[in-house]
């Protein structure tokens, strides 16, 4: 499985990619404004950190608008993702904008029949939003399956980017169930690595050496 941080903190960032853990960046408006700073600026700023895709989001709803937004977002740099919504306009806007040769992300994704459609237009990524269904009390793990199903039926080669992830259970079940890629905030990227038997462990060894005196050195 593949791990975006879904982020614009560009500290974040680096620190994640230095330690080799990230594959590609996520980023929308929300997050964008509360970096608080210019879109292009940060974004271009993450690209050059970053070798992977970098979604950088339209805030358009018609379909020229999206087209002529997508076309400024990917002269920021070569890694570039539009990322575009689930809607008739932005499915059209897919089509276009992978038939000239641009990486598209599809987001907020919340059904089945959704993911297919965005694979049909030739999306590169389907975000299906596991948190937010999870909060209407529906299990967002169902989603996942269903589009992998769908997916693996098919042949299509639309990469599942699972989204909205709160939990490392989330990121667990999604690389069960085969997502391609997950798209998770810094510090549940981090939380990973967590373990009460691992500090318990690391705890006893440190103990047991210093009572050997002894040194690496």
């Amino acid at each position: 499985m593949k791990f975006f941080v879904d982020t614009a903190d560009v500290a974040e960032i680096r620190t994640l990619n230095e330690l080799g853990l990230i594959d590609g960046v996520t980023t929308n408006p929300s997050l964008i404004l509360k970096s608080g700073r210019n879109i292009t600026e940060v974004t271009k700023e993450i690209c050059d950190i970053v070798k992977g895709p970098v979604s950088a989001e339209v805030t358009a709803v018609e379909y020229e608008q999206m087209i002529r937004e997508g076309e400024v977002l990917a002269k920021i740099a070569s890694n570039i993702c539009i990322k575009l919504p689930l809607t008739l306009d932005g499915l059209r806007a897919c089509r276009t904008l992978t038939g000239d040769g641009h990486k598209v992300n599809v987001t907020l994704c919340f059904s089945a029949n959704q993911a297919l459609l965005a694979a049909k237009a030739g999306a590169t990524f389907i975000s299906p939003f596991i948190g937010r269904l999870d909060d209407m009390s529906i299990d967002g793990m169902d989603l996942i399956r269903e589009i992998r199903q769908i997916y693996d039926n098919y042949g299509f080669q639309t990469e599942i980017l699972a989204a909205s992830i709160r939990t490392v259970n989330h990121v667990r079940e999604a690389a069960l169930i085969g997502a391609d890629v997950a798209t998770v905030p810094p510090a549940t990227i981090k939380a990973l690595v967590k373990h009460p038997l691992t500090d318990k462990g690391l705890e006893q060894f440190l103990a047991d050496w210093e009572k050997t005196g002894q040194t690496i050195a």
